[in-house]
């Protein structure tokens, strides 16, 4: 059987919709808050993919969500969640959290460090809706992912050690050395969303930098670091 390459879409960095708040510099891949593109509204069950610098000893106060399962990368820093159901957690860099909102929650994430602290934070949509809210956090070794990829949260029962999240979705995360390649297949009718967050990559011959999205399609695609890098791929219905 021959394989199929996976047709990509790079979206570099300085064209994702951008709103600096002073506290908060946010960069959107998809259309979010005051950023509108018809074009950007999602990819797949993935909603959205912010890209965010909070400043120390801030965040978002009490807010609600319903019916999103929620996913935080923590690049650099840390964040500090609580939430309505009694539930508080530090969550450092290289390491993820997972808010799945369900039938309502409310929380609360800040910056309590003297240092900013960087996020992806990524939404997707849930296979069913009405569940109870939950939250969770878990470390994430970046040793234990260097030049393979790692399963952080998914919504498959095979994938025991990863965060679990109510979506037909796994968030994946790697680190490879400069000139270390891997490969990844996406499924047949299924969409991956890529996003190196340090690093310069090149996939199938394309020169990526740090935090450019990478829009994908079923196929296989060989991922290859021109500088060392880290990078979080989610691979969704």
């Amino acid at each position: 059987m021959i394989e199929t390459k996976a047709k990509i879409d790079i979206r570099p960095f300085a064209s994702l919709g951008a709103a600096n708040h002073g506290w908060l510099d946010a960069h959107h891949h998809f259309s979010f808050a005051n950023y509108y593109d018809p074009a950007r509204m999602g990819w797949g069950s993935i909603r959205v993919w912010n890209d965010d610098i909070i400043q120390p000893q801030t965040g978002f106060p009490p807010h609600p969500h319903s019916d999103m399962e929620i996913i935080t990368y923590v690049r650099t820093g840390a964040i500090t969640h609580q939430d309505s159901l009694g539930n508080k957690g530090r969550t450092v860099a290289g390491d993820v959290q997972v808010m799945s909102a369900g039938t309502g929650i409310r929380h609360s994430e800040y910056n309590l460090e003297d240092e900013p602290t960087t996020i992806f934070q990524i939404w997707i949509m849930p296979k069913r809706t009405g569940n109870a809210p939950s939250w969770g956090t878990k470390p994430f070794p970046k040793g234990d992912r260097s030049g393979d990829w790692q399963v952080l949260a998914s919504g498959f029962d095979a994938d025991a050690d990863a965060l679990p999240i109510r979506a037909d979705a796994r968030v994946l995360g790697t680190t490879l050395k400069a000139g270390e390649s891997l490969s990844y297949r996406i499924g047949e009718g299924r969409h991956g969303y890529m996003v190196p967050a340090t690093g310069r990559i090149e996939i199938d011959g394309l020169a990526v930098n740090a935090r450019d999205g990478v829009a994908i399609g079923d196929g296989q695609l060989t991922t290859t670091a021109i500088e060392d890098s880290e990078i979080i791929l989610v691979d969704s219905e």
